[in-house]
């Protein structure tokens, strides 16, 4: 069953911008694993937080820390969650999350289904 379903677009230079004119924001944003990437996928992994908590409601309180983009073998993006977010998905019954990441024409953008 879909508990729910978030998206979320990020225009990249306008990203940019913001990173390189707010330090400290690249480290409350993203994990060490993420944080060194090129800005396209940081925009994406950002792009992705978001629609990960309009999935879950947009809850107060979650952490971005608790939310982390990574690919498997194939390179396919996914979720790996703990803290604030895996509470909460705990709290919806959430056992699945879908995440698909694109980033074309300036815009990166991001879906993700939470499923029970």
């Amino acid at each position: 069953m879909i508990v729910g379903v978030g998206i979320d677009v990020v225009e990249i230079d306008r990203f940019a911008e913001t990173l390189e004119s707010s330090p400290g924001m690249r480290e409350r944003l993203f994990t060490p694993l993420e944080r060194d990437l090129h800005v396209r996928s940081l925009a994406a992994r950002f792009a992705a937080k978001e629609a990960l908590s309009k999935a879950l409601g947009a809850p107060p309180g979650m952490s971005w820390q608790d939310a982390e983009v990574d690919t498997n073998a194939q390179g396919q993006p996914f979720l790996r969650t703990g803290g604030t977010v895996a509470s909460r998905m705990d709290d919806l019954g959430v056992d699945a999350l879908h995440l698909s990441l694109t980033h074309d024409g300036g815009i990166a953008s991001a879906v993700v289904i939470a499923e029970a």
